[in-house]
């Protein structure tokens, strides 16, 4: 019967230590994702499009506005990430059964929270670095 315990504990020390490392990884891309936004940003805010492409205007007001509420999700997000990671001790101190089954499902739930905004900021980055590499302005070399 200990033998049994020593086991479930054992495997259920080894699921925490995976949810542990799966949340580091997801603040190390959410990390990586906030410097992309910034770059994205300052981009966007710069004046190295060429003035005369029609719509230019609403585009970038487009794009900015989309890369806010991608800001916003990626606050909120960050936040749940954090709360998460800090919570995940708490799987090893309780005994309920229950409360085991109730941290892994809110897990798989944000996993699938992140994998869903990474897949939406990588959709949105490409269509704007799409955009942005053909009217960036020509710069002549200077001789």
């Amino acid at each position: 019967m200990v033998s049994q315990k020593k086991t479930a504990k054992k495997v259920l020390s080894e699921k925490v230590e995976q949810m542990y490392r799966e949340s580091q990884q997801w603040k190390s891309y959410l990390q990586l994702v906030f410097d992309e936004l910034t770059f994205i940003q300052h981009l966007l805010n710069s004046y190295v499009f060429e003035p005369n492409t029609p719509n230019l205007f609403e585009r970038l007001q487009n794009y900015q506005s989309r890369i806010k509420k991608s800001k916003a999700d990626w606050n909120t997000l960050s936040k749940q990430v954090v709360n998460h990671e800090n919570s995940i001790g708490g799987i090893l101190e309780s005994s309920d059964r229950t409360c085991d089954k109730f941290y892994h499902q809110k897990h798989e739930l944000l996993k699938a929270e992140t994998v869903s905004y990474m897949e939406s900021f990588k959709d949105l980055k490409s269509e704007i670095f799409e955009y942005a590499g053909g009217i960036l302005k020509k710069n002549k070399p200077s001789k």
